[in-house]
């Protein structure tokens, strides 16, 4: 008797349903294998429990706005050749996050920051942190609209308790009061009980030039480099454009300019 028809409905009552995509395959082994019912059935509940695993780690992947391509295995070192390979190989293992200690990140365009930064974020969310990966520029957007709607404070705690914040371009374009304001205070509630990281094309001696209020600047930027993992990218930008199709084919439309010439004149 084939129990498949019975098992269906009870096993989606049970929101258990995933254990019908292994199902067959697990109870073909088992004959093959002779298993026992327990052994069988352990694997069953292996295959879901990975399955759920996998699912929730795709929907925090997902919440924390992370690529999911952008990996340390898949990060190019040779557009940074200088890049230190035991500092980042350290950073993996996310012990960063319990010292609750920054990581500051600086490099010109193209060198592979964003990647670096959401391949980190990866390894945090693979440990069990929440994370949140976000421009310098849409953070203080959303901090702007929450005091628009009187929910700034609100804002600013739940951003606060995140475990880890990757800031992406920091200092692309220079703050305006009171951006400095509510970036500081961010900074100032994460200091020392959460972890942020930040990128930026600036060097790190140029920080200060993104902040209008230079004081407030100078303590923002003093709670950002004190314990902080500082990675320097160099190199040239691995963003390479597109072939111009039109300059490739200069041949063709010179050929067929000169062949309809030719046959006016031969009209």
């Amino acid at each position: 008797m084939n129990p498949m028809p019975q098992l269906e409905p009870m096993l989606k009552q049970l929101r258990l349903s995933g254990i019908l995509d292994s199902l067959a395959t697990r109870n073909h082994q088992a004959i093959e294998s002779k298993l026992a019912y327990t052994d069988f059935l352990a694997l069953l509940i292996q295959d879901e429990v990975a399955r759920r695993d996998q699912h929730h780690f795709g929907q925090r992947l997902r919440k924390a706005q992370v690529n999911g391509d952008k990996t340390l295995e898949r990060f190019d070192y040779s557009h940074s050749p200088s890049v230190n390979h035991a500092l980042i190989a350290e950073l993996s293992t996310c012990r960063f996050i319990t010292e609750h200690a920054p990581v500051l990140i600086a490099g010109p365009i193209g060198t592979g920051k964003s990647h670096l930064v959401q391949a980190l974020g990866h390894c945090a969310l693979r440990a069990g942190y929440d994370v949140l990966f976000i421009t310098h520029n849409k953070l203080l957007a959303q901090l702007h609209a929450a005091k628009a709607t009187n929910t700034y404070e609100k804002k600013l705690m739940q951003l606060a308790k995140i475990d880890v914040i990757a800031i992406d371009d920091f200092g692309l374009r220079p703050m305006r009061s009171p951006q400095d304001e509510d970036f500081h205070e961010l900074i100032a509630e994460r200091y020392e009980r959460k972890t942020t990281l930040v990128t930026s094309n600036l060097d790190f001696v140029e920080w200060g030039a993104a902040f209008p209020n230079k004081l407030m600047g100078a303590a923002t930027i003093d709670r950002l480099r004190d314990g902080a993992y500082r990675i320097v990218l160099d190199g040239d930008t691995k963003r390479r454009p597109r072939p111009d199709a039109q300059a490739s084919e200069p041949s063709r439309s010179a050929s067929k300019t000169g062949s309809q010439h030719s046959a006016t004149r031969q009209q």
